[in-house]
């Protein structure tokens, strides 16, 4: 789309005000003022909406695909947002992590697209946003810009009503992926649920490979998904056993292949989206009601016969053709791809919840958009193997708008020399998002499993604050070096680099620190009690600070600094 000059309206165009931005609409809109600097555009007819913002004090242009922060040039590509991909909002971000321009579209099953950027002649940015039938939120406010998306997602939220989210699904998690990869057995599930359990784990997730034999890590044996008899000869006992243990057990399914060595690719030939020559696999098409019925049927068959609590979804942002969907077909029940995913979904929500109404649903970037919140409770970060920085800004990111659905880490994963220091830190990476492990635990040292069990604890101990709490992240376009949950009684300061703490003056403070600087610089007044643990708890010192300003406590890397008045 073409960037308007301004006040030059075209046919078919209207020019409306919010606040003190001029709004330039294709089609006819009416401007709702909310208060407090925040405003809704309505505009059901329109396909495009463009106005400009003065890039004054900005630093950053925050977008929830979790890519680079910085701001910009108009030529930038649009993002698209869709059911199966992606979520409709981003945010222009001023100094100090104030909010410039946070904008939002109203969940639609089709797709939309935001376009921003800088125009070079004028210092501005140009937000478009277009799509068939537009209802815009604009927040103007200076707030922190991590506030204002959290109102988008309630925004979001308004008037429906949504499945609770379980409690276990906000729980710290085992995984089998990075530990086992497709190597898996019903021992090693059965041994690494029983190590995790004992650190701290309530639920496990079985990761591709136990529906096939193959160990080549492609999906040509999706899509049957039978369990491999020589590795699973038992499934429904084995998985007793496992939740005998105390743990959940979760199955891993990749929705939309289906492999050229299953029986379903003949059945379903013809009845695919797209063949992916890299993976041995087709995408079906779920506009067919007898892919969806199939499909359904397979996924259920994991809760109703072999009695797991929940479903691993994988890959349904691959459902997204590039380039558009296939033209319809004879047989279809619907136009549009997104849209067969949603019946897909719902449909396997319904019956699922018909043998396990508290059933654990796990889907993953990309796929994290309102319209999905129905059909799954947990939504972890894409991969990003023993890369702990990308896993803060990837979990952090998805905090700030994923309303009421538990935000899961990627699987946590670390070198067998890595030290116990450094083991602390990854999971203080993912301290506020559900942290899930995936290590061979039999093969961890003495301190290693020691800094596990303290982090693992501390999460649970303090579940309530960092999940429920509000979230406040600071310099997105520095992957967030500073994060903040907080509630009444407590406030939770994770640090990932050599920045200054303020001291609340009531509850208790309890600061992560993963800096190699060991010196915690804490502003406030008055005495303190300060309380130093290492990695693996263990108290380091004890004592009062009196606080005129600035003083400094020592805390290790991967450690912990609890600070209380007393």
């Amino acid at each position: 789309m073409q960037v308007w000059e301004p006040y030059a309206l075209g046919e078919n165009e209207t020019a409306v005000r919010a606040g003190v931005l001029d709004l330039r609409v294709a089609g006819e809109a009416r401007v709702i003022e909310l208060g407090d600097d925040v405003w809704v555009v309505d505009a059901p007819e329109a396909t495009a909406v463009q106005w400009r913002v003065p890039c004054v004090d900005v630093t950053a242009f925050w977008t929830p695909g979790s890519g680079t922060a910085w701001v910009p040039p108009i030529w930038n590509a649009p993002m698209t947002a869709r059911l199966s991909a992606g979520s409709p909002v981003v945010s222009l971000v001023g100094t100090g992590s104030a909010n410039v321009c946070t904008v939002a579209l109203a969940e639609s099953v089709a797709p939309v697209s935001f376009t921003g950027g800088v125009i070079e002649e004028t210092g501005e940015f140009v937000f478009t946003a277009q799509g068939d039938g537009l209802r815009l939120r604009l927040d103007l406010s200076r707030r922190p810009f991590s506030t204002a998306l959290a109102d988008v997602a309630a925004w979001w939220g308004l008037g429906r009503h949504l499945p609770p989210t379980p409690h276990r699904a906000r729980l710290p998690v085992y995984s089998t992926w990075y530990s086992m990869h497709q190597d898996v057995s019903e021992a090693s599930v059965e041994l690494q649920a029983g190590l995790s359990r004992e650190l701290g784990c309530e639920t496990i997730i079985v990761d591709d490979g136990w529906q096939t034999a193959d160990r080549a890590r492609g999906y040509a044996f999706c899509g049957d998904w039978e369990p491999n008899q020589a590795t699973f000869p038992d499934i429904s006992k084995h998985v007793a056993k496992v939740q005998g243990m105390g743990m959940a057990y979760m199955l891993w399914y990749a929705i939309p292949f289906v492999g050229k060595h299953n029986a379903a690719f003949e059945r379903f030939d013809g009845k695919f989206l797209r063949y992916l020559d890299h993976m041995d696999a087709a995408v079906l098409d779920p506009r067919y009601p007898e892919v969806r019925q199939f499909l359904t049927d397979r996924l259920a068959q994991a809760v109703e016969a072999w009695g797991m609590d929940g479903l691993k979804i994988d890959f349904v942002d691959r459902f997204a053709t590039p380039g558009g969907d296939p033209a319809p077909a004879d047989g279809m029940d619907c136009d549009e791809v997104d849209e067969g995913v949603r019946r897909l979904l719902h449909d396997l929500d319904v019956r699922l919840r018909r043998t396990k109404p508290d059933v654990l649903i796990e889907h993953r970037q990309p796929y994290t958009g309102p319209g999905l919140w129905p059909y799954a409770n947990m939504v972890r970060a894409m991969d990003c193997p023993l890369s702990p920085q990308e896993n803060r800004q990837r979990t952090v990111d998805l905090r700030l708008v994923a309303g009421p659905v538990a935000v899961h880490s990627d699987m946590i994963l670390w070198h067998r020399d890595e030290p116990a220091e450094q083991v602390a830190v990854h999971l203080i990476n993912a301290l506020f998002s559900v942290p899930q492990i995936s290590v061979d635990l039999a093969a961890q040292t003495p301190e290693q499993l020691a800094a596990v069990r303290f982090w693992l604890g501390f999460f649970r101990e303090h579940l309530d604050t960092l999940q429920l709490g509000a979230l406040e992240a600071v310099q997105p376009e520095h992957g967030y070096p500073l994060v903040r949950a907080y509630d009444e009684q407590t406030t939770i300061i994770a640090r990932f680099a050599a920045i200054p703490v303020d001291v609340p003056e009531t509850g208790e403070l309890l600061v992560a620190n993963a800096d190699p600087d060991t010196r915690v610089v804490l502003f406030g007044t008055g005495e303190v009690l300060v309380e130093v643990f290492d990695c693996g708890g263990a108290p380091v010192s004890a004592g009062s600070l009196r606080l005129e300003g600035a003083g400094v406590a020592e805390v290790p890397r991967g450690g912990l600094l609890k600070v209380g008045r007393g």
